[in-house]
């Protein structure tokens, strides 16, 4: 037991893994918070490199950028209201109201240590319980993963601020535009128009651009002359917030923490849901619930200690299981394979000493990130101190580069703008666009998951209620997140009442 352990020390405290953690770290968070190129560009990019490295070096690299860009896209969802990438949408439904009040550094503050932290103890479950979480994994089905997705769609009415209404149209709008390209059950294509671009979908990444970082340049741009609207970020440096900021605030971190583990354990799910369940559930359970959306702390914690925390989870199925959850996990996967490593059920036995290793490096990794924070959040502060003007033309430019780099094709930069325009007028008729991006980001699952369900059950959709345990639970759950609003309400109503 203690001679593996001891080997993993051995391979990773040597020039070769560090120095590819820190590079591939500093690279994924700097990747990560320019909006359009994410963790799938990052690895992408350094995959190539890894080919005539040892696996140690080679997977600490990659794992780095993983890493790195899913909390680098935290950085420009806060500073610019754009995130970098799309399981950072629900960062700025916080991040960006505490950064126009003059708070961006301590938003970071929140976000970097959530982020650590969560990332952390993903690695410890990943440690202590990877055999347990992976036996339990396999009894997600079609149905269970239904019904956790259903789950996730019922944040929809937490991030509306105010306007259940809209933001349950826009979650349907983004639905119906998940519905455009192939069918994944019969091949044929719909709603495409007899168009080949579209045949393949809408590019997710494209629309985040659009929806989030094009609409805000146009936005900003049209009112940039107006003297009051000025941008407060300029010259930001992260601002740890303190202990005694902490308090009341743990049992938001950790629950977010076992989310994120969760959700990243259960192939096909990702960040993203991650974020959006955590967050869903932390403004239902908060006692400053009222707050988010205006520049709550607890939604950041929530959101970012849950799909960091995804990050560890999720080489779980890869590695014990052999199933990559995401595009990412596939490609770290890959890189396994080209070193001669094949992950499944008899890796850790066969090779407990490189998984260690891995292991390891997940925690130096995000240790690492927390340092390279600091030097690098206050270079991305200097940039945000020259004209206004002048950074969002450069975010509309990066913009547009992302849209194109992210499938190489030159038509996804005419879907962001297309989205861009439209979610001006949409922000101009005060309509919440992240209920937009949850219908789209969680659509292909919802279907996908609903139509195998059925298919399994005949058809027979009261099976889903029914069939499993798992999935009557979060069922259960979806019915107290959309009952305590009006439940509380009127509980508030009656106290009132009473004190008077």
């Amino acid at each position: 037991m203690i001679a593996p352990i001891q080997d993993a020390f051995v391979q990773v405290f040597t020039l070769g893994p560090l120095t590819a953690i820190l590079f591939g770290t500093a690279f994924g968070i700097v990747i990560g918070a320019l909006p359009g190129l994410g963790a799938v560009v990052g690895i992408s990019i350094c995959l190539p490199f890894t080919f005539g490295m040892p696996i140690i070096p080679s997977m600490s690299l990659l794992l780095g950028v993983y890493c790195g860009a899913v909390y680098g896209g935290s950085i420009s969802a806060i500073l610019i209201n754009s995130p970098g990438t799309p399981q950072s949408a629900a960062t700025t439904l916080d991040g960006y109201p505490m950064a126009m009040r003059g708070e961006a550094g301590l938003a970071i503050g929140w976000v970097t240590m959530s982020s650590t932290i969560g990332g952390l103890i993903s690695c410890v479950i990943l440690i202590i319980g990877a055999p347990q979480i992976s036996r339990f994994a396999t009894n997600f089905g079609s149905v269970e993963i239904f019904a956790l997705i259903v789950l996730a769609l019922t944040c929809i009415s937490s991030v509306s601020k105010g306007a259940m209404s809209k933001g349950l149209l826009m979650g349907v709008v983004g639905l119906m535009l998940s519905l455009i390209g192939t069918d994944p059950v019969t091949g044929v294509d719909r709603f495409t128009f007899g168009t080949v671009f579209l045949s393949g979908g809408l590019d997710l990444i494209a629309v985040v651009i659009g929806v989030f970082a094009l609409s805000e340049a146009f936005t900003r741009i049209s009112v940039a002359q107006e003297p009051q609207h000025k941008m407060r970020t300029s010259g930001t440096r992260m601002v740890l917030p303190p202990a005694s900021a902490w308090k009341g605030r743990g049992g938001i971190l950790v629950r977010s923490s076992g989310i994120g583990c969760m959700i990243g354990a259960l192939p096909g799910t990702g960040p993203a849901t991650a974020a959006f369940v955590s967050y869903a559930l932390a403004k239902q359970s908060s006692k400053r619930g009222e707050n988010f959306g205006k520049g709550e702390p607890d939604g950041l914690i929530s959101c970012e200690a849950a799909n960091n925390a995804v990050t560890g989870s999720a080489m779980i199925p890869t590695l014990a299981l052999g199933i990559p959850g995401d595009v990412v996990t596939a490609i770290l996967m890959s890189a396994l394979v080209i070193q001669g490593i094949t992950p499944g059920v008899q890796l850790m036995a066969e090779n407990s000493a490189m998984v260690n290793a891995i292991f390891l490096a997940l925690i130096l990794i995000n240790i690492a990130m927390l340092f390279l924070a600091f030097p690098l959040i206050r270079i991305f502060g200097a940039l945000l101190s020259l004209p206004e003007r002048l950074i969002m033309t450069g975010v509309f430019i990066f913009g547009i580069l992302g849209a194109i780099t992210v499938r190489g094709n030159p038509l996804d930069a005419f879907t962001a703008l297309v989205f861009g325009v439209i979610a001006m007028f949409l922000r101009a008729g005060r309509y919440p666009l992240a209920p937009l991006v949850i219908g789209l980001v969680l659509g292909p699952q919802f279907e996908q998951n609903l139509r195998r369900g059925l298919l399994i059950h005949d058809g027979d959709f009261l099976a889903f209620f029914t069939a499993s345990w798992i999935a009557s639970l979060l069922f259960l759950v979806v019915l107290l997140v959309l009952l305590g609003p009006p439940l509380m309400a009127v509980l508030r109503a009656r106290r009132q009442e009473i004190a008077y």
